[in-house]
């Protein structure tokens, strides 16, 4: 069922999710109720069957997120509800966001808000809909390294060793089910626990349970002589056994996580005795399918044939999930992926280690990752010259295989390299700096630029004069197309003109060159220097040489233009995402 909004004091969610479970969560002591009930609102469409959510853990993530944007809104004096939210509330709530998490979350549920309900006003939705703010604040997000061939191998072998262990099990007990009857006229030992577990299910004939005087079974006040987790698990996959199928099957076929644990049976299609084409998701791109290998297809009606017996116990809305299994914990049936806990408790049960002597780090997308590697280079014996085919030589390989095929893919390629090239060149000349207003002294001190610009008189007395200025300097011609379509205004940001050849740096600006100076410092004290130095850090360097005291400017000079700075993002032309904190 689709969650839902009570809008009292506080403001509650309630939702039940797929597996059974459900969760109420209040927004208590919350300084605005009235925006906490609206972003409730768009977190009850994100939970399924509308959205994604599927998990308490995930709607408890969503509530913190509101609770924090209010607290963080209310404190900046805002205590309106989502159609009162303007763009710059938003952006300034936002720009100063501990984690990247509650802006995503937050953009979320306005999102979805404003689609069902149409709160937003239409500058805000815009902002909503634009580019995240915090992204460069996010962790460094490296692609995982494949697994090497030993840790892979050590892998595939205990998720084989669990799936035949337990399949062995499996078929012992259905087999003892078979000889055993009904323990009311057979009495208790293990066949009998077998056929009522085969015959009850897990739920009512469990053996802590205490049967009641009008249990089918006609046994009152009775126990089972036998433990609960293994006799459930031997009949029914446990979690444990889940993994290692769901595991074995990623490494056989390279599926992402997210599209193995959404499987349902109806994605399994059967051509012949032994081929299977499977449906799948993948939650980034969309609907794929896969034929599956000899040893996949035998994988999986291995699977189907595991979870037969349990599967008939399920939940109606549960029996066509593929993964669907009792669990002992919860009392019932799920059909969730396993949290992280859960995989470190199944690696260290299996002994798995890494190649330096600790605990293997069981990573499921990372799984996805060596089975490409693993593919591509199956066949080499574990060669280290895995770019190449070790029977050719690499002048072979790149002469004949790694270069572009068609005559229009090459003039492509030639022209990014003939525009990086041309940077470059533009970003080792000098800066054109005039210490005086004077047409005669750019036409003496720079003729090779006047003349490499094709500067009439007209232009260079404009460039001089003023007409020609843009913030930090003045430009050559803006519709020359360097940094943008030629024959549009020049998009460039302001700092870029201190690496055009087009600029030319004059005593009148000075000032705003100033201001990019305190820009620059205040992104370096915010930024990280891996994240500065990409961004403005080549601008800095050219911005320090034009600002040189004595080469260009008298230290005077620059002391009366450091005067007129006062240090704030209003001086200059900033997007809202490029603002300081300061």
């Amino acid at each position: 069922m689709p969650a839902s909004v009570i809008h009292n004091d506080p403001p509650t969610i309630f939702a039940r999710f797929t597996d059974g479970t459900s969760c109420t969560v209040r927004i208590r002591n919350s300084p605005n109720s009235k925006l906490a009930g609206d972003l409730l609102l768009g977190l009850a469409d994100l939970v399924k069957p509308h959205g994604d959510l599927d998990a308490i853990r995930s709607v408890e993530g969503y509530t913190t997120a509101i609770r924090h944007m209010c607290n963080k809104l209310a404190e900046a004096g805002f205590h309106g509800s989502a159609a009162d939210l303007t763009r710059g509330q938003l952006s300034q709530f936002w720009l100063g966001a501990e984690h990247p998490i509650n802006e995503y979350k937050t953009r979320a549920m306005l999102r979805r808000l404003d689609d069902v309900h149409g709160l937003l006003k239409p500058d805000a939705r815009a902002l909503v809909d634009g580019r995240s703010y915090t992204i460069a604040h996010q962790r460094d997000r490296t692609p995982l390294s494949p697994y090497s061939e030993g840790e892979w191998a050590r892998l595939t072998a205990a998720c084989k060793q669990v799936v035949k262990r337990d399949f062995q099990g499996f078929k012992e007990a259905m087999a003892a089910a078979e000889r055993g009857q009904d323990p009311h006229a057979g009495g208790w030992h293990v066949d009998n626990v077998r056929w009522a577990m085969a015959n009850w299910g897990p739920a009512e004939a469990a053996p802590v349970v205490r049967w009641r005087p009008d249990h089918p079974s006609g046994l009152q006040e009775k126990h089972f002589p036998y433990a609960i987790a293994r006799d459930t698990a031997v009949v029914f996959p446990n979690t444990s056994t889940v993994i290692a199928y769901r595991l074995l099957l990623g490494i056989y076929t390279g599926i992402v996580p997210d599209g193995l644990a959404d499987l349902g049976l109806g994605d399994v299609d059967w051509a012949g005795d032994s081929t299977v084409l499977l449906d799948y998701v993948k939650g980034r791109t969309a609907p794929e399918n896969l034929v599956l290998s000899a040893r996949a297809s035998r994988l999986l009606q291995q699977w189907l044939e595991h979870s037969a017996p349990g599967r008939r116990f399920a939940p109606d809305h549960l029996k066509d999930a593929l993964w669907v299994r009792y669990s002992d914990i919860t009392k019932g049936w799920i059909t969730n992926p396993e949290d992280p806990e859960v995989l470190k408790v199944w690696v260290r049960r299996a002994g798995l280690l890494d190649d330096k002597g600790g605990e293997l780090w069981l990573h499921r997308h990372r799984i996805r990752t060596t089975h490409g590697a693993m593919r591509d280079r199956r066949h080499w014996k574990g060669s280290r010259r895995s770019t190449i085919d070790p029977n050719r030589s690499p002048a072979v390989e790149g002469d004949n295989y790694l270069t572009l095929g068609t005559k229009a893919q090459r003039e492509m390629v030639n022209d990014v390299i003939a525009d990086a090239q041309m940077d470059m060149v533009r970003r080792a000349q000098p800066p054109m700096v005039l210490t005086q207003e004077s047409v005669a002294a750019l036409v003496r001190d720079y003729p090779a630029q006047v003349a490499a610009l094709e500067l009439t008189d007209e232009v260079l007395a404009e460039l001089v004069g003023g007409q020609r200025d843009v913030f930090s300097a003045s430009c050559g011609d803006q519709l020359s197309g360097l940094h943008g379509p030629k024959g549009k205004p020049c998009p460039a940001r302001p700092w870029v003109c201190l690496a055009c050849p087009l600029a030319l740096f004059t005593p009148r600006h000075l000032p705003n060159l100033m201001r990019l100076r305190a820009f620059f410092s205040a992104m370096w004290q915010q930024m990280p220097a891996a994240e500065f130095m990409p961004l403005f850090g080549f601008y800095s360097q050219r911005l320090d040489a034009v600002l040189a005291p004595g080469v260009h400017f008298s230290p005077e000079a620059l002391a009366e233009a450091a005067a007129q700075v006062g240090d704030t993002d209003d001086e200059l032309p900033l997007r809202a995402e490029e603002r300081t904190v300061r």
